[in-house]
């Protein structure tokens, strides 16, 4: 019975094996780009860019309609545009990237909204917001297969750049402030193509969900940089799986039962992880 519930509704339903195949291509590229943002202690950026992609992706919807390849250029353009100027922001005033961030995204997301709203009320306002992954479609995911193998090449291209400015960023700053610069951009670049990707899937309100939080999630467990690359996609999977389940039966939204089921994983792990794990750190004291 457990195993019908299981597979049942990939077997019988053509968009919930659609819906699988998106999550888990995506879960390969962008878990791996949320892993790095977490190590540079960048999480909250994530979250920040995947608002800043609503005005691209509103504009669009304007000259589309749901035109997913259209919308993705525009979110693109709307999160670089985003991370090049608060990078600018930073060098030339006394503000923190952190709050050039806050100060640009904060606008991007009301003016966002706001261009929806010229546009009328209309329910499509909230596949923007929260996704519509069970209406994914074969254009879609051969958008999300070209990320995917963009991003999975870039990192093993440059693994070695992303290295170092992760863990020894002023290393490369203080040796080459141009070529600090433009891997930072670089990989910004990587991170919008990765979120504009995800919003078919979670919207650009929750598409940070699946970046982050098997990241997190993996890091309550193992130390290694590989074993929490390849555990963060394994958990990516696993939510995708139940989150989909979860919603198939019940009835539920599916991007933000995806992020849910992830917040819940994220919740073990923080209790229960062998890497300092709350529970697991009081067990070793006794």
């Amino acid at each position: 019975m457990m195993i019908h519930m299981l597979f049942d509704p990939f077997i019988n339903c053509g968009y919930m094996r659609r819906a699988i195949v998106a999550c888990c291509v995506l879960s390969i590229s962008i878990t791996p780009i949320g892993n790095f943002l977490m190590l540079r202690r960048m999480s909250l950026v994530g979250d920040v860019l995947s608002h800043s992609i609503l005005p691209g992706v509103a504009i669009g919807y304007f000259f589309s309609g749901m035109s997913f390849m259209i919308m993705s250029i525009g979110g693109f353009i709307s999160g670089l545009m985003v991370a090049i100027l608060s990078t600018w922001i930073s060098e030339k005033t006394l503000l923190q990237q952190d709050a050039s961030f806050a100060g640009l995204y904060l606008g991007s997301l009301a003016f966002g909204v706001v261009l929806m709203s010229l546009h009328g009320p209309n329910v499509d306002l909230l596949d923007l917001l929260f996704g519509s992954i069970l209406s994914v479609n074969l254009l879609n995911l051969e958008c999300i297969g070209i990320i995917s193998t963009i991003t999975l090449l870039t990192i093993a291209l440059f693994y070695r750049a992303l290295i170092i400015e992760t863990f020894d960023p002023d290393f490369l700053r203080d040796n080459n402030i141009e070529a600090s610069r433009c891997i930072q951009i670089f990989f910004l670049s990587i991170v919008m193509l990765n979120l504009v990707a995800s919003f078919q899937v979670t919207g650009t309100l929750m598409s940070v969900g699946l970046m982050m939080l098997p990241g997190l999630s993996a890091r309550c467990w193992v130390k290694s940089l590989i074993h929490m690359l390849l555990l963060s996609v394994f958990i990516a999977f696993f939510c995708s799986w139940i989150g989909l389940i979860g919603s198939f039966y019940m009835f539920l939204p599916a991007g933000p039962t995806i992020v849910l089921c992830g917040s819940i994983i994220f919740l073990i792990s923080v209790l229960f992880g062998r890497n300092k794990g709350i529970l697991f750190s009081v067990y070793n004291r006794k």
